[in-house]
């Protein structure tokens, strides 16, 4: 892939520019679009249809559910470790670089991710 994106999450169309909201802690990842489209509005308090990504993680921390919208309709894709857990904030929602979604999604840590200046 090209700078402008990252590796394994081209689908999304992900740049420097994609908004990332992790919600912290454990989602019943059993809900669908519904169920975690009112996640999105009523905990996170962020449009739906922005066209930001939105991320969540089952209390067992081996799956994880992505939801965003393209501009013609929702996405709903989900990863499943076959070993180990995701490192996952516990304690706080929070938007993250996408390239802290992408190291996430690979297998490090975000938790306490420092913002870098960027022109």
């Amino acid at each position: 892939m090209g700078g402008a994106t990252y590796s394994g999450t081209a689908m999304w169309g992900l740049t420097r520019s994609t908004r990332v909201f992790l919600r912290s802690g454990a989602t019943d990842l059993r809900l669908g679009f519904d169920g975690l489209s009112a996640l999105v509005k009523n905990q996170l308090g962020q449009d739906l249809l922005s066209g930001s990504l939105f991320v969540f993680c089952n209390r067992s921390r081996t799956r994880v559910k992505v939801l965003t919208f393209d501009g013609s309709g929702l996405w709903l894709c989900m990863k499943r470790l076959e070993r180990g857990t995701f490192r996952w904030p516990q304690t706080t929602d929070q938007e993250v670089e996408p390239a802290a979604l992408y190291a996430l999604l690979t297998g490090l840590e975000v938790e306490g991710q420092r913002k870098w200046f960027r022109k």
